[in-house]
């Protein structure tokens, strides 16, 4: 894998495990036009775990073709985050867990309408295993200090 940025490959993984927003993942559309959607993730094993529908979009792309960019950035100033490039693989028989994993890391606790609504539909759920093959951090937060 590639790394670029000024984080050290440490520095990366920290703000990977401690970052609760989602990952904005891009795929190549059946027409050639990028697509874009935003997911849960939790990274494990050197990958970004993701879970979605199978019928969803975004699992027959990546089916399709497995290439994708991703970012995982704050959207406040001052400016930081993650992105990259790699390739995605789906695992139906790991929808269900990454899923209840997502949910603990995003929402804590499995009491609210979402996480219910989430979990009546699991038995359609995959998750998505992204590999990354580049990954580019950036930090503006020192220069941007004084415009926030």
């Amino acid at each position: 894998m590639r790394k670029k940025g000024p984080w050290s490959t440490d520095q990366i993984q920290g703000f990977l495990r401690d970052t609760r927003i989602p990952l904005r993942i891009a795929v190549n559309g059946a027409l050639g036009r990028p697509v874009l959607a935003s997911l849960w993730f939790a990274p494990q094993g050197g990958k970004l775990w993701c879970a979605t529908q199978q019928g969803a979009s975004i699992a027959s792309l990546l089916a399709r073709d497995p290439r994708c960019a991703f970012e995982i950035s704050v959207e406040t100033p001052p400016y930081f985050g993650v992105r990259g490039t790699g390739t995605a693989t789906l695992h139906s028989d790991r929808g269900e867990e990454v899923l209840r994993e997502l949910i603990d890391r995003y929402l804590a606790n499995t009491d609210s309408k979402i996480a219910r609504f989430l979990l009546e539909r699991t038995e359609h759920e995959t998750a998505i295993a992204i590999e990354p093959e580049t990954l580019v951090s950036w930090d503006y937060r020192e220069r941007m200090e004084d415009s926030v």
